[in-house]
């Protein structure tokens, strides 16, 4: 599939038919956002631009596979999105999968560290612009378990756990270098754009000889996940 390269204006199109998606709502999901861009050759710089620019406009983004389970009914029987009650607890560390004595090692280091507020995350950024290391440092180091959250629902045969972690976690420098507490914006929404760009290259570019583009990553782990859930309540592999 040919993909089209994009200019300045074209990304204020993009913009606006992606606040249309969000439409009465104010909120849409990354695979939706995924979906529209597709077909476009964006580089990373007009990615963050459109992500930040539906942040600007109110438009809140969650990231589907922050879902335990996949329900379609969930919205119309509760006032507030599910996905927005469930991201309260997506910074469990809690991994169902294999982990090695290091990943437990790590888990449990992380696990210590104290979450911040947004106004904590404001000061730290402020701090940060004066040209604080530490609190650089610091900013990260409240944040590793969100990376971890992320981390787990991506994690495939292609690539390891802890793999996927340390790529999340130059996502999240990139994320605290990159932050403008000037916006409004919670830290941890907009480094988990960052997060999953990290994470999603990752995959498509190391873990596979046929490097396969970041919205077919998305989808295959999409899969993975539904198969995983049904194996888990059928107790067999779900039929083709």
């Amino acid at each position: 599939m040919e993909r089209w390269a994009v200019n300045t204006d074209e990304v204020d199109n993009l913009v606006e038919r992606l606040v249309e998606v969000a439409g009465p709502k104010g909120y849409i999901g990354t695979e939706e956002i995924e979906e529209t861009l597709f077909e476009f050759d964006l580089s990373t710089e007009q990615r963050e631009t459109i992500y930040t620019r539906l942040l600007d406009r109110d438009i809140e983004i969650f990231d589907e596979f922050m879902l335990e389970t996949p329900d379609e009914d969930a919205e119309s029987e509760e006032e507030v999105p599910r996905w927005r009650i469930e991201s309260e607890a997506s910074l469990d560390l809690t991994v169902d999968m294999p982990t090695t004595d290091p990943v437990r090692m790590y888990l449990k280091e992380i696990g210590r560290v104290r979450l911040l507020t947004a106004e904590e995350e404001v000061a730290y950024a402020k701090r940060i612009e004066r040209g604080d290391i530490q609190a650089k440092h610091e900013l990260i180091e409240a944040n590793l378990r969100l990376v971890v959250s992320i981390a787990k629902r991506y994690h495939t045969d292609g690539m390891s756990f802890l793999d996927l972690i340390q790529e999340g976690n130059l996502g999240l420098i990139r994320a605290v270098e990159k932050f403008d507490y000037r916006r409004g914006h919670k830290f941890s929404t907009y480094a988990t754009w960052w997060i999953r760009q990290a994470i999603t290259r990752a995959i498509a570019d190391k873990a596979r000889t046929i490097r396969i583009p970041v919205h077919m990553v998305e989808k295959i782990n999409k899969l993975i996940r539904v198969q995983r859930l049904l194996l888990q309540n059928m107790g067999r592999e779900p039929a083709l």
